[in-house]
């Protein structure tokens, strides 16, 4: 488990500049190192805000988009294309403007694939997915993701672990399918929180006033069936990126924010 460190920016927008900027580099220095980048993308507002800026960065073009794969957090069961899923915004605020290879981006599956309406077989695919990708100095039946990226709900969820929900008490499996979810739609595929913490690096976003209560909680010692967010970190660093609003609230005492 690595401490929480935390950045505060001024407003959401320097926030996506700045993480879109910082991901780049982990990207170029993973391929550097190892020829190829694993990453996995969240949805939401700061997630997609993240994917344009990253877009319209100068140093975009320092990615080998070929040699990256890219996974999910979560996802809407929803069907493919639908506007609400997670991998159709991605790929309106970057994804299809990036040379990608299509063969590493992992998309969750959708309510109208092969799997229909069993959210649980969707998720068990998805699992086999993530362990036929994990090799032998991998973590948790799933690939070792370089940075593994988190929005902050204003009830604490990160992915589709909400408070209290079965999906964030899961000790063993990687993916699960989430029914019954507080905010709609209410069926949905989520990692859980060991393959969350398999990451190498976890940031957790977090912009607005909306945000401020949950990561002071988070932020405070709470437990992660109460607070998932306080459950999600990383095996090396655990990254809270927030603007001055989603900061607000936090005990500076405690998790004194550097500025940028």
């Amino acid at each position: 488990m690595s401490t929480p460190q935390l950045v505060v920016h001024r407003d959401k927008e320097l926030m996506a500049e700045a993480a879109a900027a910082r991901l780049i580099t982990k990207i170029v220095d993973a391929q550097a190192a190892r020829g190829s980048a694993s990453v996995v993308l969240t949805g939401g507002r700061n997630g997609n805000g993240l994917l344009a800026a990253l877009g319209a960065a100068p140093a975009r073009d320092a990615v080998d988009w070929s040699r990256l794969d890219l996974w999910w957090g979560d996802e809407r069961y929803l069907p493919e294309g639908d506007p609400e899923r997670n991998v159709t915004q991605a790929r309106e605020a970057l994804l299809d403007r990036v040379p990608l290879d299509p063969a590493r981006v992992h998309a969750m599956p959708a309510s109208d694939g092969p799997y229909g309406a069993d959210v649980d077989a969707a998720a068990a695919a998805y699992a086999a997915e993530l362990a036929a990708a994990s090799g032998p100095g991998d973590h948790g039946g799933v690939p070792t993701f370089d940075v593994l990226m988190l929005g902050v709900g204003p009830d604490t969820h990160v992915a589709s672990l909400f408070p209290e929900l079965p999906a964030v008490r899961e000790t063993e499996r990687t993916v699960v399918g989430v029914h019954g979810a507080p905010k709609p739609p209410p069926v949905r595929v989520s990692l859980t929180l060991p393959a969350i913490r398999a990451a190498k690096e976890v940031w957790l976003l977090a912009a607005g006033e909306d945000k401020a209560k949950a990561a002071a909680i988070a932020l405070s010692g709470a437990g992660e069936v109460q607070a998932p967010a306080a459950g999600a970190y990383g095996r090396s660093r655990t990254l809270w990126l927030l603007d001055s609003a989603a900061a607000s609230e936090l005990p500076r005492s405690l998790y004194p924010p550097a500025s940028a």
